[in-house]
């Protein structure tokens, strides 16, 4: 259950990273609300995953869930640059999460 937890948290770190972004620096409301919101079930998904999971297991995954996801959302939705060497760095991270996971017990 807790790697369920953990993958949520991390989807959710790509939820509120996107309406931060729609946020404008906190000044559209809509947005704002929703970041806050998704951040707050993110930390909380996220402490519920660490109560069995390692801390640099747990964290590391969910900070690269959410860099990852983040970055995806910028290129397909933002039309951010899609360059090689960037996804070369996301694979890389991608690569690292999953030696982390086949690493925990």
């Amino acid at each position: 259950m807790s790697w369920i937890y953990l993958v949520l948290a991390g989807l959710l770190e790509v939820v509120w990273a996107y309406s931060m972004k729609q946020s404008a620096g906190f000044t559209r409301l809509i947005p704002s609300i929703i970041t806050l919101v998704a951040m707050i079930a993110s930390f909380g998904l996220l402490a519920l995953a660490m109560r069995s999971l390692p801390l640099g297991t747990a964290y590391t995954i969910w900070t690269g869930i959410g860099a990852v996801g983040a970055f995806l959302v910028g290129i397909i939705w933002l039309q951010e640059p899609a360059t090689t060497l960037r996804l070369l760095a996301a694979l890389l991270i991608i690569a690292g999460l999953v030696l982390l996971k086949l690493s925990s017990k």
